[in-house]
């Protein structure tokens, strides 16, 4: 049996220090999301850095995730101060059910916001991939297979909802 992988990746307007409204209030909503979002039908887990760490994405520790990693085009900063990126990685059961986590309640509410706090990069905010049963997905994955879909656009290696495969490989979309 496979499981589906989601990396996601944003390049935010501002550092997430900044203490202007709209950064905080994309920070302050983010915690409840990924709550949300982890009480869902068909969700498996997600990076989170060890416990009680209060470093920077790229000097925590992620265990079996890997090092923390970025795509290439990421230009902005890397300490407490300057970092402006907002990452996630996770594990899902199937499509389905990431869409519908995706695409409903609080998410969708903050999808809706996506660019008063996201900057339009032209690349891609997200890919998926199946991997098998027991494998966890390092950052690094997520990064080469975002990249991969930037370069290539949704084949098997590296998707999105709208060009979506399942896990032998055919073409799934996201209702399939």
């Amino acid at each position: 049996m496979s499981h589906l992988a989601l990396y996601t990746f944003g390049v935010l307007k501002s550092p997430l220090a900044d203490p202007a409204p709209l950064p905080r209030e994309f920070h302050d909503r983010a915690g409840a999301i990924y709550r949300k979002i982890g009480e869902h039908p068909g969700y498996l887990a997600r990076a989170e850095a060890a416990e009680g760490e209060r470093n920077t994405h790229f000097d925590s520790d992620w265990g079996a995730w890997g090092e923390f990693a970025v795509p290439a085009w990421y230009g902005k900063g890397r300490t407490p101060e300057t970092l402006a990126l907002a990452a996630s990685l996770s594990l899902w059961t199937d499509l389905r059910p990431a869409f519908d986590a995706i695409f409903t309640g609080s998410h969708r509410e903050a999808l809706n916001r996506r660019y008063d706090w996201f900057e339009r990069t032209g690349h891609p905010g997200y890919v998926f991939w199946w991997v098998p049963e027991g494998v966890v997905p390092t950052w690094q994955d997520g990064v080469s297979r975002l990249e991969h879909l930037h370069d290539h656009g949704s084949a098997p290696h590296a998707f999105t909802f709208p060009h979506s495969f399942a896990p032998d490989g055919t073409p799934a979309g996201a209702n399939g």
